[in-house]
């Protein structure tokens, strides 16, 4: 039987988890305008592949991440193309003691963790993407310097994503610092923590190896838009995953 993780988008947004924020029809579903532009489609029918092309895209985009490679849908054009590592949590390894001040983010936050997202690219953040799950931040004098939170929901599982730091402030350790605030909270609800990164990306994998996750898969992602913008003037898409 397929992996859950093999399409975490559909397996997310048909899930009761977050169905309350997927729009679509026909089978397709995208994650809702201002949370995000990741899509799906219940298979690779014509139909199916229809109903992708026929969504809004307010953003200019939308985004795949599957296991294998699907067809483009009719009248959409690929503006990027990459393999992912997908990771999954095995056993959380001991946390060094170090001294950092992490705290839950709220609403409040929301324009300070856009503009952070904006800066640092740590994958596809829109206004209402800090919504999808519980973040947390480090700060100083009430600036906002790191972040991580959730974002992807398949029944079991919890994606770790949004992991970002200033550039003034990296190296410190506020990411693996972050990622195990967010995977506490996601082990305390009985899930599996998730997370993708670009394949070469060896830094991040690193990282992630080091706090105890283990590679499961490659995976595709493709950055989508509709065929007669595909030349135009889009925003530059973000580099993270």
């Amino acid at each position: 039987m397929a992996h859950p993780l093999d399409r975490p988008v559909w397996n997310a947004l048909s899930s009761a988890r977050q169905a309350s924020l997927a729009v679509g029809a026909g089978g397709a579903l995208r994650l809702a305008p201002g949370y995000g532009v990741f899509v799906a489609s219940v298979d690779q029918s014509p139909e199916s592949l229809a109903a992708v092309a026929a969504l809004e895209q307010p953003e200019g985009l939308l985004a795949t991440v599957e296991a294998e490679r699907t067809p483009v849908p009719p009248g959409l054009a690929v503006l990027k193309e990459a393999v992912l590592t997908q990771m999954v949590l095995v056993d959380l390894t001991p946390a060094k003691a170090r001294d950092i001040a992490i705290e839950p983010l709220t609403e409040a936050d929301a324009p300070a963790m856009l503009a952070l997202a904006t800066l640092t690219e740590p994958g596809p953040f829109f206004d209402k993407t800090h919504r999808l799950g519980d973040f947390f931040g480090v700060k100083q004098d009430g600036r906002l310097l790191a972040m991580a939170g959730e974002r992807l929901k398949p029944d079991g599982f919890t994606e770790v994503s949004g992991v970002c730091a200033h550039p003034d402030a990296r190296g410190r350790g506020y990411a693996g610092a972050l990622m195990r605030a967010v995977i506490a909270r996601i082990l305390a609800r009985g899930e599996t923590a998730f997370l993708h990164s670009y394949a070469d990306n060896a830094g991040a994998i690193a990282l992630y190896h080091s706090l105890g996750f283990t590679i499961r898969a490659q995976m595709q992602m493709r950055m989508l838009t509709r065929g007669d913008l595909a030349s135009g003037d889009l925003a530059k898409p973000a580099e993270g995953a």
